[in-house]
């Protein structure tokens, strides 16, 4: 009988989990073009494809290297992701262990009194009774699916947890040189600032000279004197910008970043300027949020399963073996051993509408993924579409600020010759002054865009492999 009772045990294993109610599941169909907007990629011909290029291969500058590195150890988001895989992981292990047996062993000694006018025998008599069991304890056999569709949809939601890390990974070393260009940038500011308050005072105190010698008027002094409080009103202020993009970039590392490895100037070199996001949009496929929006889509499809099998009967079994005596020194003797098998088949006959209410819910909850599945490719391609729009003016935009720059250092330099010997007076440098001012604020702007349409462009593309 015991050998039968194994054999049920081994078939029951054997057959349990293999079948599922859940749906079959296809990738929906992309909600996107297959190409991207012709007129952002007519120049993007011979690159290299985002999909081969590793981070540290696209961030060319060490210093910006340490610091991502420095914030993969450190950064507090970047943990908390790698916590929650932890925790989804132990989850699934939870959960798959449900289609296995769990053996259990077991001792127990149990002694009662019973009195006189319940023991049957007319006077108050004390039993003891001794076991030594191992067996299983309300096994589910799986026959309809429902633990391994359950099983299905907890490791979604883990590979889910694995891609949310991924992308916080790739955000986080977009962020870190967004920031690092952003202080790059600011220094340049603060510096052209600087630069240009010392050429104003200089100026200033030579127009005072001549004011002094009634060459110049009061007039000019005071305008050239408006020039020079304003730069240093600039000056102030992009001060003030590199101090919180310093305070930026040592939250995003988890610590202080060293003088040593800050940008020392916005270098067009930081960054690998040779990517395309190729010729289909199924690239966007591989990236981390559309990869996660589908690991749930995945996970709410084997819900459906395991609601579909709550409308079949559950069947559990528990049986143990082992060993029985009244008297702790005969529990090993022959005669002793003791066996309990218990199938057990619970079949749903009413409930109210409870099971197809959790099936509605669950085939709801599907649909609200696949929504959010085709939101995330919606999102992704608006992204890379944005930035291959921006990026193809941003190299026209540098070439056409950078002539407009020497023009106007031509333009005030003829202008400033022209008041030195009468010809114009104070306001027209001033305005020549002006212009040459803000159009270098507007190149160091445009160096700083292209740099960071570059970091975007990678970042929406799924940023690399780690």
């Amino acid at each position: 009988m015991t050998r039968n009772i194994w054999m049920v045990l081994l078939t029951s294993i054997c057959f349990a989990g293999c079948t599922t109610m859940a749906p079959k599941y296809t990738r929906p169909k992309s909600p996107v073009p297959e190409h991207w907007p012709e007129q952002s990629t007519a120049h993007e011909v011979n690159s290299m494809s985002v999909a081969d290029i590793g981070w540290n291969d696209f961030y060319k500058d060490e210093n910006l290297q340490y610091l991502i590195k420095l914030a993969l150890e450190n950064n507090r988001d970047l943990r908390v992701a790698t916590l929650n895989i932890e925790k989804t992981r132990a989850l699934y292990q939870v959960q798959r262990a449900e289609l296995f047996p769990s053996l259990n062993i077991s001792a127990d000694e149990h002694k009662q009194k019973l009195p006189a006018d319940v023991s049957g025998t007319r006077r108050a008599i004390t039993t003891e009774q001794d076991t030594v069991s191992i067996g299983l304890s309300s096994w589910e056999l799986d026959f309809f699916g429902r633990i391994r569709s359950l099983k299905e949809a907890a490791l979604e939601q883990y590979l889910a947890t694995e891609q949310a890390k991924r992308s916080v990974q790739i955000a986080l070393v977009g962020d870190i040189a967004t920031a690092y260009l952003n202080l790059a940038a600011n220094q340049e500011y603060l510096k052209l600032a600087q630069e240009t308050l010392i050429n104003q005072i200089a100026s200033y105190q030579l127009i005072c000279s001549r004011v002094a010698e009634g060459i110049s008027s009061e007039l000019d002094a005071k305008q050239a004197q408006t020039r020079v409080e304003a730069t240093r009103i600039d000056v102030a202020r992009y001060t003030s910008m590199v101090a919180i993009s310093k305070n930026i970039l040592n939250l995003l590392v988890g610590t202080t970043v060293p003088e040593e490895f800050l940008p020392k100037k916005l270098d067009e070199n930081l960054v690998c300027k040779d990517i395309t996001p190729g010729v289909s949009s199924e690239i966007l496929l591989h990236r981390p949020d559309v990869l996660m929006a589908e690991n749930q889509l995945k996970a709410a499809n084997a819900n459906i399963g395991a609601a579909r099998a709550a409308f079949f009967p559950n069947i559990t079994l528990t049986s143990n073996y082992g060993t029985m005596s009244t008297d702790l020194s005969e529990l090993f003797k022959n005669g002793s051993t003791t066996w309990a098998f218990v199938p057990h088949i619970g079949l749903p006959i009413f409930d109210a509408g409870a099971r197809k209410g959790r099936l509605k819910a669950a085939e709801a909850d599907k649909a609200i993924y696949l929504a959010q599945y085709e939101k995330a490719i919606q999102s992704a391609f608006r992204d890379v579409a944005d930035n291959l729009a921006e990026q193809a003016t941003l190299r026209d935009q540098l070439a056409g600020q950078i002539a407009l720059v020497k023009s106007l250092e031509e333009v005030f330099r003829l202008v400033n010759l022209r008041y030195t010997e009468g010809i114009v007076d104070y306001l027209n440098v001033l305005d020549a002054q002006r212009s040459l001012y803000a159009a270098q604020q507007a190149l160091l702007a445009v160096r700083l865009s292209q740099n960071l349409n570059l970091i975007s462009l990678y970042k929406v593309l799924g940023g690399g492999a780690f």
